[in-house]
């Protein structure tokens, strides 16, 4: 195939550990996975990283550095049948086999139960690819089986070899001086991905090729941008929009737009996206955004997360709708996270202040004898189930993390809350 139709990441991946841009605290010299590949004691892993890291890169230098057979599965498209295939291909070649499954956190309990067998039996030598926390998607079985191996973003000095490198490569392809004389927008747009990176960059030299027939091709801010614009679902073909369009679907759902919510669902559902990661996206933003102006949310939620765990697609886009529109309707309030980071902020500041004695546990004589419990007063003892005491330390009386939305619900919670506690936090 002539190389102008083979991407420009694909034709840069490395073919050698010294090659590979970042990572450094797994494969620099002396790393600890590093010392596993030169050893050839290779054990099962899963990768854990943002997109465009390295993780597929990764997994093809090691089988190559190994010289091992490597099998490829990806679990959008891989099925439990798939999986015993593969396995049962890999029983009969010489050799520990490389089994690399990427997305791994889409694969179903019974999918991922399928490999175990096979990873304890060492018939095959699981990678798993994934860019969700393995603890939640991941059962456990197959991940204490596993070393996870965390991946990080990479720094900007890793991107800028990136850039220097793909330089090189397109002024081999369009034989013209290639130059980068601005950084901010490639670097902005990509990410810190480096698939992404790669593909502006040889989309936006491409396109100043086509309209600029002979001279040094020079990629600036303007320039690129320009491009990307005018370019974007080709700049996107391999899905890179995944998190784009997630952010969207979020913004939607916090702006009160159940149109707009439902569309970029509609994008994610018709790309292949996870419904789990959907639904977890919106459990978390239940809490975050909607609180207490409507405690329901968070409760249609967590329902939502476990229905379409259990029935799966295509009948779980009707309850991501449903609940969607749900949480776009709502009444928004962010008090309760506000609340949480205000109180860290001042926990960070002030450390561990002492409890209260009134306030401490007195299960012996001793502690009784040192007054821990003295003055408590037991609210249900009291009219209304209230009384006044002190309940935070002295050094932070009447602090007030707590701060109602202005919504219904949490219009009553400050009504309530001032007949309470009157001055002492000025509700």
């Amino acid at each position: 195939m002539d190389s102008l139709h083979i991407p420009l990441a694909e034709e840069m991946r490395p073919h050698t550990l010294d090659q590979y841009v970042g990572q450094s605290h797994l494969v620099g010299e002396g790393a600890m996975l590093r010392q596993a590949i030169r050893s050839g004691n290779l054990p099962s892993m899963i990768l854990w990283g943002p997109p465009g890291v390295g993780k597929t890169t990764l997994a093809l230098l090691i089988s190559n550095e190994l010289q091992r057979p490597f099998f490829k599965l990806s679990a959008v498209h891989s099925g439990v049948k798939d999986v015993r295939d593969v396995i049962e291909k890999a029983r009969h070649t010489a050799g520990n086999c490389i089994l690399f499954i990427d997305e791994i956190h889409r694969f179903s309990k019974n999918q991922q139960d399928s490999l175990l067998g096979a990873v304890e039996a060492g018939v095959v030598t699981l990678i798993g690819a994934t860019t969700e926390n393995p603890s939640f998607e991941v059962i456990s079985p197959l991940l204490s089986r596993c070393q996870v191996y965390v991946l990080r973003p990479l720094e900007q000095t890793d991107l800028q070899t990136l850039m220097d490198r793909a330089v090189e490569v397109m002024q081999k392809r369009l034989q013209r001086p290639v130059k980068i004389s601005e950084t901010d927008a490639l670097l902005h747009i990509s990410g810190g991905d480096a698939r992404k990176l790669l593909n502006a960059v040889e989309l936006c030299a491409n396109a100043i090729a086509d309209r600029q027939q002979d001279g040094e091709i020079v990629l600036d801010n303007a320039k690129v941008q320009h491009s990307i614009q005018q370019n974007l679902q080709v700049y996107d073909k391999g899905g890179e929009m995944h998190y784009d369009i997630i952010s969207a679907f979020i913004k939607s759902l916090r702006g009160s737009d159940p149109n707009a919510a439902v569309y970029w669902l509609a994008r994610m559902i018709a790309g292949g996206e996870d419904p789990k990661f959907i639904a977890r996206r919106m459990l978390i933003l239940a809490s975050e955004d909607i609180g207490n102006a409507n405690p329901n949310a968070l409760l249609l939620a967590s329902d939502c997360f476990q229905a379409v765990t259990v029935i799966g697609m295509p009948e779980s886009r009707i309850i991501l709708s449903q609940t969607a529109i749900y949480l776009a309707c709502s009444p928004k309030s962010n008090a309760s996270y506000l609340a949480i980071d205000k109180a860290l902020a001042e926990v960070e500041k002030t450390k561990d202040l002492p409890v209260p004695l009134h306030l401490r546990n007195a299960p012996t004589r001793l502690m009784k004898e040192l007054s821990y419990g003295k003055g408590y007063k037991y609210a249900h003892d009291f009219k209304g189930n209230f009384a006044e005491q002190d309940f935070l330390p002295p050094e932070l009386q009447g602090t007030r993390f707590f701060e109602p939305g202005d919504n219904a619900r949490e219009n009553e919670l400050r009504q309530r809350l001032r007949q309470w506690w009157k001055e002492k936090y000025r509700y």
